[in-house]
């Protein structure tokens, strides 16, 4: 399975969000509700380890994940790559809630 890393244009994929979040906007209107708070989450080290099933399932919180992104809207500066993690459980719940 060794093979180019994927290479994805930032500006590609903020246009694509773009697009997206106009998506959800024009059917769901300014805010979406999420119907659940607690979901499942595999830690970033066997995300990706497919040969070998986790080890390890923990539970994360979206109102938590939600508190981190609204911390970083009030210090920009503060910043950290983890806050696309946590902006990746939002997403995802918004997704699912509203794909169905």
């Amino acid at each position: 399975m060794d093979s180019e890393p994927l290479q994805i244009p930032l500006d590609q994929l903020r246009h694509a969000f773009e697009l997206a979040l106009q998506h959800i906007e024009a059917s769901a209107g300014s805010t979406v509700a999420l119907a659940h708070d607690y979901f499942w989450s595999v830690p970033g080290d066997e995300l990706y380890d497919v040969p070998n099933e986790p080890r390890t399932i923990t539970i994360g919180q979206l109102s938590e994940s939600w508190q981190h992104l609204e911390d970083l809207l009030a210090d920009p500066d503060r910043a950290v790559g983890h806050h696309l993690v946590w902006l990746a459980d939002v997403l995802r719940a918004i997704a699912q809630g509203t794909a169905q």
